[in-house]
């Protein structure tokens, strides 16, 4: 059987430009995060050269859902209204878009999280993705996308990336609230529990959840791991007859 899994790739977009004290916080969090990731998804994650994320998991009909909780995750960080912030365009770009992402989906060589290493095609799709659209160092940022997919099944990148384009536009409109309350829904949180643990209505967190289109967000998720499942399932019914 052709075992096949997904790699997160995400490059945070500006994060240079904050000041030490949000880069710092932003950094944190993100590593809080992470490690939930890894418990739930049974993934390897691990941060490379400050603002870099590689997450690897064997549950490839979930990286959708791991993309969106990274992307969701980072849009709803709170950070300072230093003044310096208001006329810099890359740190407005960090808060409308927070981070670019890359799912390389594909076969994997070798995982060793003691030597750091991650080896296999789905990377270095991911990656190679990921460098050739780079941002840092750019004074003009031309961010065209954020979310991706890249195997080498044209057919399934064409289907994925048509409905991760529809989604990207959501999040990034997206208020900071509205993208704390996808990141919860989206890791199991109920409109009420959502309520409580923030301090406001059910019927506010609703808006904000309809303002937000989670259920086409959901249903993009949902479609995504069906076919994954099925590619799955395909490729083990072909191997298994050669």
């Amino acid at each position: 059987m052709i075992s096949k899994v997904a790699v997160i790739s995400g490059d945070i977009l500006a994060s240079t430009s904050l000041d030490e004290r949000d880069r710092t916080f932003v950094i944190e969090q993100l590593q809080t995060l992470l490690n939930k990731i890894e418990s739930k998804y049974e993934a390897y994650c691990r941060i490379v050269q400050g603002d870099y994320i590689e997450c690897v998991t064997p549950h490839s009909e979930k990286a959708i859902e791991i993309a969106l909780i990274l992307k969701s995750y980072i849009k709803a960080l709170p950070i300072s209204n230093n003044p310096r912030y208001e006329n810099d365009n890359r740190v407005k770009a960090f808060r409308t878009y927070g981070i670019r992402i890359a799912i390389g989906y594909g076969e994997i060589n070798r995982i060793d999280p003691e030597q750091e290493i991650i080896d296999g095609e789905a990377i270095y799709m991911s990656g190679r993705f990921l460098k050739e659209h780079s941002t840092h160092d750019k004074e003009r940022m031309n961010v065209r996308t954020t979310l991706n997919f890249i195997s080498k099944n044209e057919h399934l990148n064409d289907g994925f990336n048509s409905i991760l384009s529809l989604i990207e536009v959501l999040i990034n409109k997206a208020t900071a609230k509205q993208s704390d309350v996808l990141y919860r829904k989206l890791i199991g949180q109920t409109e009420n529990e959502i309520a409580k643990q923030t301090n406001v209505s059910q019927p506010v967190i609703n808006r904000q959840s309809t303002s937000i289109g989670w259920n086409a967000i959901e249903q993009g998720m949902m479609y995504y791991e069906k076919v994954i499942l099925q590619n799955r399932q395909n490729n083990f019914e072909w191997t298994s007859r050669h």
